[in-house]
């Protein structure tokens, strides 16, 4: 049978063919160049990526923090900022009961410069900053020098010139009414520490490594006191004064050389039943609560509290299972003793008793 089709009829039909491929190509190429149709592609390795090469040496506590916070469900931040709001109202509150329990009518009275005189400014952000030594304070210094402009990041700035060529203005530098106006409008900001932890990070520091100031000036006096048969070397030097003879010394009310600010209780070294505090931070949750401070009073949003140690880096971070140990040195009633002079420090800012034999 002969086909019905004509060779004209075939060739109309294949042209229609063509022109249908020619318009469904068209359209395959615009969906590619639109980006509605993309073959789905495997992330390149970042920080947080475990199976990154080098992986173990990227990922900071820092990374980890940014990337939980980047997971989080809507509305995490602001949770975190609820409970970070709580948190304050809490210390507040506990802190100004302790006060008006303690030191009853102490808001009425006028401040002198000496009690102010660890307070550092910073104009520009409307801020004061008591420094607490062991607390946090050298990277709290070079936060104030970044935000008062004297240097651009706090990565560098060398711990010497963070404390002794920061350029920063205490609140006692100024007149009166320029010290009751800061008082009275600026943003006040404690950071405190466990005092008992805090007390032997500055005994490491100060004792346990080369100092030509505090083993002249305070180890001397301590070992010529506390030490029987004391060597001449080690009354020369001052060098190796070991933790008990630091603790007669604090303990000691006819002490051989006064108290320093870095074993001074923060009741008085900060007289924050006077100043009442805007925000009382722990350096147990330093960054994250430093960080809020930043953030409140308007810094730059690259501005974030810095995590690194350049004092003796290589020294272990003072801890409390540290702290224990230097502790289990003493006998009980040294022990309490020594609880007994940073007992108004633990009231007020909330620390639990670190032995269970204290009362």
């Amino acid at each position: 049978m002969r086909s019905s089709c004509s060779p004209l009829g075939s060739l109309w039909f294949l042209l229609l063919l063509g022109a249908g491929c020619l318009l469904l190509l068209v359209l395959v190429v615009q969906f590619l160049r639109c980006g509605l149709w993309r073959r789905p592609q495997r992330s390149s390795p970042s920080v947080f990526d475990d199976s990154s090469v080098g992986s173990k040496q990227q990922v900071t506590k820092r990374h980890r923090k940014l990337l939980l916070k980047s997971s989080a469900p809507a509305g995490g931040e602001e949770q975190q900022q609820l409970r970070l709001a709580k948190t304050q109202e809490s210390r507040r509150h506990l802190l100004n009961e302790i006060c008006d329990k303690y030191q009853p009518g102490i808001t009425g009275r006028p401040v002198f410069r000496r009690q102010v005189s660890r307070v550092y400014v910073e104009d520009r952000s409307r801020l004061l900053y008591c420094e607490v030594p062991k607390a946090g304070c050298s990277n709290w210094k070079r936060v104030l020098m970044v935000l008062g402009g004297s240097a651009a990041s706090t990565r560098h700035i060398p711990h010497d010139a963070a404390h002794y060529a920061n350029r920063l203005r205490r609140l006692e530098s100024y007149d009166r009414v320029g010290i009751a106006e800061r008082l009275r409008s600026y943003t006040k900001v404690l950071f405190v520490r466990e005092p008992f932890e805090r007390l032997v990070s500055a005994f490491r520091d100060k004792f346990e490594s080369p100092n030509s100031y505090y083993h002249p000036v305070f180890g001397r006096p301590i070992i010529s006191r506390y030490r029987a048969n004391a060597t001449r070397s080690a009354l020369r030097t001052g060098a190796g004064v070991t933790f008990r003879e630091f603790i007669q010394y604090l303990l000691d009310v006819r002490r051989p050389v006064g108290l320093d600010i870095h074993w001074e209780p923060v009741g008085q070294l900060c007289s924050p039943c006077l100043l009442r505090y805007s925000f009382i931070g722990k350096f147990e949750r330093l960054e994250e609560e430093a960080n809020m401070v930043l953030r409140s009073v308007g810094a730059p949003g690259n501005l974030t509290f810095p995590g690194f140690k350049d004092r003796n880096p290589l020294a272990e971070r003072t801890s409390s299972t540290i702290t224990q140990r230097y502790f289990s040195q003493l006998n009980a009633t040294e022990r309490q003793k020594a609880f007994d002079f940073f007992y108004m420090d633990y009231l007020m800012f909330d620390y639990p008793k670190p032995f269970k034999d204290l009362h």
